[in-house]
């Protein structure tokens, strides 16, 4: 049967949780100081006038290098769990994370011909 008072601790939990992000935007609200003023309204607070258009075009082997890096560094910490338990998951874990390994090595084969790995 579903029992609504079992669900105490999660309600309280989530209430919490809720409130501590309100809570540090409104305190930050009250007790920051505002100060408005041509510099303040500026595009830019370093203290430098513009220069020319804000609009800059870049190369989209900047994008490419970092995705691949971020890819392939999400996908290794996924090998972290597997190696923490290796000696209990057994042979078939072992041959799974072996595929795995395969198949960054093939991707970053491919990203490495196609010339995404070449910074200029």
């Amino acid at each position: 049967m579903f029992l609504l008072y079992e669900y105490d601790i999660f309600w309280a939990f989530l209430i919490i949780s809720s409130a501590i992000p309100v809570l540090a935007f409104l305190i930050s609200g009250v007790l920051s100081p505002i100060k408005k003023g041509p510099e303040k309204l500026s595009s830019y607070e370093s203290g430098i006038e513009p220069i020319g258009d804000a609009w800059l075009q870049f190369r989209i082997r900047y994008y490419m290098f970092a995705l691949v890096f971020v890819v392939f560094d999400v996908e290794t910490v996924f090998l972290y769990p597997w190696a923490m338990s290796f000696d209990i998951l057994g042979v078939s874990a072992f041959i799974e994370a072996f595929i795995f390994v395969l198949i960054l090595i093939l991707g970053l084969v491919y990203a490495w011909r196609k010339g995404a790995l070449e910074w200029s």
